[in-house]
């Protein structure tokens, strides 16, 4: 993948494009075909997300359709499964987001195992190894994003999590269990009955430059939110 073009995922098209930074469509690639699971028999696919491995190597996570998390070169050419779908270590239900996690010695594959309400961590190469799980801190984890030590991650239940370099939640910010164990039972607020401060159902959170959080929520409305830094 060349440094000035992206991938984006088009859910209504089924389909993960690379455009230049101009949204020219450079590249595009849709059922896939080649992995043996899906051509075996017709199954769903509707990609959310994709990675980006330090050699150009990408993931990409059906999350929305047949639950498998699939690895390609920077050239667009298959190279395996990484995980697929189930309950057990090793299997994902719901791969909503991924991220490759540089920030130890080695880099891995974090992937939101939102269905099963864990963090599944692989090597680059797919091999399996650590379930995370902590259903009282961390309950629906969406996708990540890391800054220095910290990891950003957005929680569908309400919340957005940090988490240190071993994936133990720090902070909760904007957590009042909000929904009540309900996810979505809030969506239909209007923005005057917003609560300042409180999360409904975080999809999507990055760290800006200077630190700040910016948060995006899964709402007919839409919502984004500004954390602003605190300097301790």
């Amino acid at each position: 993948m060349r440094s000035n073009a992206r991938l984006r995922r088009r859910s209504a098209n089924r389909r993960v494009a690379k455009t230049s930074l101009k949204g020219e469509i450079l590249w595009s690639h849709g059922y896939p075909r080649e992995n043996p699971l899906y051509a075996e028999k017709p199954i769903n696919f509707v990609p959310t997300n994709v990675a980006f491995a330090p050699n150009g190597d990408f993931y990409v996570g059906d999350g929305y359709g047949s639950h498998h998390m699939m690895r390609y070169s920077a050239k667009g050419d298959f190279l395996g499964e990484i995980s697929k779908p189930g309950k057990g270590d090793g299997e994902i239900n719901n791969p909503h987001g991924q991220w490759v996690d540089t920030r130890g010695p080695k880099p891995v594959l974090v992937i939101a195992d939102r269905g099963n309400r864990r963090i599944q961590v692989y090597s680059l190469e797919g091999q399996h190894l650590r379930t995370v799980k902590d259903e009282a801190k961390m309950r629906m984890p969406c996708h990540f994003h890391t800054r220095g030590d910290w990891m950003v991650c957005p929680d569908l239940d309400s919340q957005v999590c940090i988490l240190d370099r071993d994936y133990n939640v720090v902070a909760q910010l904007g957590d009042g269990i909000a929904n009540n164990g309900k996810v979505g039972s809030r969506r239909s607020q209007k923005r005057p009955e917003f609560t300042s401060g409180e999360f409904i159902t975080p999809h999507d959170a990055i760290f800006l430059q200077n630190g700040d959080i910016l948060v995006s929520e899964w709402l007919p409305i839409g919502r984004i939110t500004l954390l602003r830094r605190v300097k301790a």
